[in-house]
């Protein structure tokens, strides 16, 4: 790498950091859709701005960051999926899926195939890469609070596993455009390699990954954010190995994630708190990279075939989810916010980039019309949460105040009581010994569970007179349950 290369690539990275960190309040209280913003990043870096850089389809940087986007994507749909509730909703999983994402993706390919004159496995590759929701525009969503329970796990479900579901399409068709020599051999190798040796490599590296880092929590202790660190590494690994032995290293990571999320809760939430963070800023500054230039091209291809292609790709899931959860729990108004709420995004992007890479001829037309269709479903999908909360906005339950509504002082903050051993309990953290002599003071202590709701799923263990907060806006929960100003509340979270 250049000089000059070297400078550009860290300036984009800093930018994306910066910006990012500063719009996170503005963004999560506002609703406004972040992933525009990056967009546009990097639409004033690119030629048509300060022409600081101009990315290509064939550009040897966006092969790499598109292969580490999709391996952090698919991982982290994984290892965030509560496998516990995704048995306990097997149904409403099996409505978002099967009736749902493919029967999407088949629709789309039948309009791909009849307006837009392509071959029926280039129609199914797009229709694939289309039916693929975006993680993080849809991120914005499912932490409203206004929004059902029922229908963010709806959303969660399928974000969670679609991309797994329809990994496999689009590898299978790009087999099938004739770029390969297909034999009655080479077909089962290929299955072999993606359905069996790709998610067995997966689970083989998250099994020794959570193992060894169980045998090390036991003898030494590892920090909770190095965890997350731990957690990304996983992935990687899971995906080197796979593709070292012809598998499908995607599919790999995608398993790493599920054997983690089914074993190891703790890390699981390590990666949410810090790791996330991480590979959403990786995701972010791939956005960056699409709007220099390549997401633009879409506009290229505007007529009058592919602006009915573009309605059907948009509006099809409205039909198809409405009927697919008739019957369900899910309310009427719920139905309506997951109907409409299918963004395409960066999942879609790096769908289509696959036949890409593989040299399939046309296939960069295909990447032109699903990045004019991500471009509108960003602005379209991305302004919506707010006036979709609103439609679909639930009436707050009324939290019971932990005692009768007195009206307190505010009170200045106090210096940390002294026990009999002359130890001052920590200020961030305490062990049990020093709850104990805290509670042994007479000083007045709240016990917090502000466990995840996947910790509390998988354990049996309640701390005795604990009050349940969830993680999300604890300050504004502990107002309502108008808990007393003078007393000690101490949190715990394992």
């Amino acid at each position: 790498m250049t000089g000059d290369a070297l400078v550009t690539g860290l300036a984009l990275i800093g930018i994306v950091i910066i910006v990012s960190a500063l719009l996170s309040g503005l963004v999560d209280r506002s609703g406004l859709p972040q992933v525009l913003v990056f967009i546009l990043i990097g639409l004033t870096l690119g030629p048509f701005g300060l022409a600081v850089f101009n990315m290509t389809l064939d550009s040897p940087v966006l092969r790499v960051v598109a292969a580490l986007s999709l391996t952090l994507v698919l991982f982290t749909d994984a290892v965030t999926l509560n496998t516990k509730e995704v048995k306990r909703n097997s149904g409403l999983a099996f409505r978002m899926l099967g009736p749902g994402t493919i029967l999407c993706a088949a629709l789309t390919a039948l309009a791909a195939w009849w307006l837009l004159e392509i071959a029926p496995a280039y129609a199914a590759i797009l229709g694939a890469a289309l039916a693929s929701t975006d993680p993080v525009l849809l991120r914005g969503l499912l932490q409203r609070r206004d929004i059902s329970s029922e229908t963010r796990q709806a959303l969660r479900l399928e974000s969670g596993l679609n991309d797994a579901v329809l990994l496999p399409i689009v590898v299978v068709a790009i087999a099938l455009t004739g770029q390969h020599n297909l034999t009655s051999t080479s077909l089962p190798k290929m299955g072999f390699g993606l359905f069996i040796l790709g998610p067995g490599a997966g689970i083989a590296i998250g099994l020794i990954a959570v193992a060894a880092l169980d045998l090390i929590r036991k003898r030494t202790g590892v920090r909770r954010d190095y965890e997350s660190l731990y957690s990304l590494g996983v992935a990687f690994t899971a995906f080197a190995a796979a593709e070292a032995v012809h598998g499908s290293g995607f599919l790999a990571a995608f398993a790493a994630g599920l054997t983690i999320a089914a074993l190891d809760v703790e890390l699981c939430d390590c990666f949410i708190e810090y790791g996330g963070v991480t590979a959403e800023m990786l995701l972010l500054f791939t956005f960056v990279i699409f709007g220099s230039s390549l997401i633009w091209t879409g506009f290229s291809e505007i007529n009058t075939r592919t602006v009915i292609f573009v309605l059907i790709a948009l509006l099809v899931r409205i039909p198809v989810y409405l009927l697919s959860l008739i019957r369900s729990r899910i309310d009427r108004r719920g139905r309506f916010v997951i109907a409409w709420f299918g963004p395409s995004g960066l999942s879609s992007l790096l769908l289509v980039l696959l036949p890409v890479f593989a040299g399939v001829p046309g296939s960069d037309r295909l990447f032109r019309i699903c990045a004019l269709i991500v471009l509108i479903s960003v602005v379209v999908h991305g302004a919506s949460p707010m006036l979709l909360a609103r439609f679909c906005k639930q009436p707050e339950p009324e939290l019971e105040p932990v005692e009768p509504a007195v009206a307190e002082p505010v009170m200045e903050p106090r210096s940390l009581p002294v026990i009999e051993s002359g130890e001052a309990v920590g200020a961030q953290s305490v062990t049990l010994e020093e709850l104990e002599r805290l509670q042994k003071s007479g000083e007045r202590v709240i016990i917090l569970d502000v466990r995840t709701e996947r910790s509390r799923d998988t354990s049996d263990l309640q701390a005795e007179g604990s009050i349940r907060i969830v993680p999300e806006n604890v300050v504004i929960q502990a107002q309502k349950l108008r808990l007393p100003k003078d007393a000690w509340l101490i949190a715990y979270c394992a």
